[in-house]
């Protein structure tokens, strides 16, 4: 049954910053569900003991070398099917596109990626396509993470600019 909303919050990319992680997560209280998209996946790890009512949903990156997690994964979050990925499998610096094309395949209406250290909100083909950029050294602006609602009249994903 449906409550008022679900929130998400979406991280990639910590590159050590476990302290920029557990603000964000202090900030957002109402967030059951964090999704971490790789690359210091030991990061998230460190924070999961402080925030045990949190769900976390974790892949790996292309600089988590020997984890045990997968590259690419789903969930069902309240009949919402989410794809995430680090995104170095399908070549997300050159173009979003094959993502794309795998979350739609998949029947996914969110699809979350990470590596290019830029963010990113896009709806394309019934799809949303969320990049948080980086919480710790993104390529433009500020470290930044996304924030994701999922309601029963829809889905609003907004990127928060950290400090």
């Amino acid at each position: 049954m449906w409550g008022d909303f679900l929130r998400i919050l979406v991280f990639s990319d910590s590159h050590g910053n476990v302290s920029a992680l557990r603000r964000a997560l202090a900030a957002q209280p109402q967030a059951s569900h964090v999704f971490f998209l790789g690359d210091c996946l030991r990061d998230i790890e460190a924070v999961e003991p402080d925030f045990p009512n949190r769900i976390f949903h974790k892949v790996s990156g292309n600089c988590d070398f020997g984890a045990l997690n997968p590259g690419t994964a789903m969930e069902n979050l309240n009949g919402t099917l989410i794809f995430y990925s680090h995104g170095h499998p399908y070549y997300v610096k050159q173009s979003y596109v094959p993502f794309l094309q795998a979350a739609e395949k998949r029947g996914a209406k969110i699809a979350l990626f990470g590596h290019t250290h830029s963010s990113l909100i896009r709806y394309e083909n019934g799809v949303w396509l969320v990049n948080p950029g980086s919480v710790s050294s993104p390529r433009e602006g500020k470290p930044s993470y996304a924030v994701i609602d999922i309601e029963e009249n829809g889905i609003m994903p907004i990127i928060v600019n950290s400090l």
